[in-house]
């Protein structure tokens, strides 16, 4: 597949992002699409909104999983493009209709050419959240496959086009959601006495939090804590009677995320005997740390000698991927892929250079075959 069908295809999927197991037009754009491929040795499955795409090697000693994300975001798309989102509010800005369609292009060399090797495709839907991986695994679905190692890429916009990276060990850290209702009594701004203050509660937990990552984890494990949302009250002169605080916890270690989420909840008991009110606590999805496998990380570095790839060691991030749910139960690896964008994920104006659809092929094929 050249890089025009494959612009062609990111294009596409590009201009239908859909939110986490909502992903019914693009699971059907992958069926439709696989559809015209010689389909001898190829079995196609579906979960919920998510694709399975199995080939049978020709000796079929291993099975190699490879992952590829489906959702969309919820961001309104800011890039100009003539091909820009068709769904109000909803965009991928996270690089997804990329790695879909690096897994299309592998799959229709694939199915010219059979490779030695079993190979499971998955488009996992809901990575974004509420989480797609962690149920696949629980319903023992890879197991079905007899599984020997799973391995996925994620764009990288600060990196330049011809380069991949990775590193053994973390990549990603442990995630977790956080969400917080502060519950009280409002009144009137000139009778403070006869109310209790959610602003007030919801600041002092705020100013206190800050301190959990200094003085309650283990300086040499990595954290952080940030709120990102703070909602309290509606004019001026109201004392507001709820307020809200929305944020994040990243980890380096399973144990200092649980060290963290303990000192929370200690800390709100606090805020509810000093401030007389009641607190309402959320973690929302947590997921579980990118830990690559030396041996499979290695095998891809080796397996981009004497091509035209870049390879080089990455850094540790305290970005969050539940692909860290398939590592956490098979060998693997994630590597990061150079598009060489002016905005970064997330971001609105997301605007991935698209020469980068052929080093992901290359490079995914390349480990496959190796």
């Amino acid at each position: 597949m050249n890089l025009e069908q494959l612009i062609k295809i990111r294009r596409e999927l590009h201009q239908i992002p859909e939110l986490g197991f909502e992903e019914y037009k693009t699971q059907a754009y992958i069926l439709e699409f696989l559809k015209s491929l010689n389909k001898d040795f190829i079995q196609i499955d579906t979960w919920r909104t998510g694709v399975f795409v199995y080939f049978k090697g020709t000796t079929g000693n291993e099975t190699i999983a490879y992952r590829t994300d489906m959702d969309g975001l919820p961001i309104t798309e800011q890039t100009g493009y003539d091909f820009a989102s068709e769904h109000n509010g909803k965009m991928h800005a996270c690089g997804h209709d990329f790695h879909m369609t690096i897994a299309l292009g592998v799959i229709t060399e694939l199915a010219e050419s059979p490779p030695e090797n079993n190979v499971l495709f998955i488009f996992q839907p809901a990575e974004e959240g509420p989480g797609g991986a962690l149920p696949i695994i629980q319903e023992g679905i890879l197991a079905q496959y007899q599984v020997d190692y799973i391995f996925a890429l994620h764009i990288d916009p600060r990196q330049e086009v011809g380069s991949v990276s990775s590193k053994p060990g973390l990549l990603f850290a442990n995630t977790s959601e956080l969400f917080i209702d502060f519950n009280g009594t409002g009144g009137h701004a000139a009778y403070p006495h006869e109310t209790k203050d959610m602003m007030m509660a919801a600041s002092a937990f705020n100013l206190q939090v800050q301190q959990i990552v200094s003085r309650a984890t283990n300086p040499l494990e990595d954290a952080v804590v940030t709120l990102g949302k703070m909602e309290a009250g509606t004019v001026q002169n109201i004392i507001p009677e709820k307020a809200r605080v929305e944020g994040t916890i990243r980890t380096s270690q399973p144990q200092t995320m649980q060290t963290i989420q303990n000192a929370i909840e200690k800390m709100l008991e606090g805020i509810e005997i000093r401030y007389e009110c009641e607190t309402e606590l959320d973690y929302g999805s947590n997921y579980y740390m990118v830990n690559n496998t030396e041996v499979y990380t290695e095998k891809f570095e080796a397996a981009l000698q004497n091509s035209s790839i870049t390879y080089r060691k990455a850094n540790a991030a305290m970005t969050g991927e539940d692909f860290g749910y398939f590592l956490k139960e098979y060998p693997g690896f994630m590597f990061w892929l150079g598009v060489g964008a002016d905005y970064g994920l997330h971001q609105s104006k997301l605007n991935p250079d698209e020469r980068a659809l052929e080093i992901g092929v290359e490079a995914v094929k390349r480990m496959i075959k190796s």
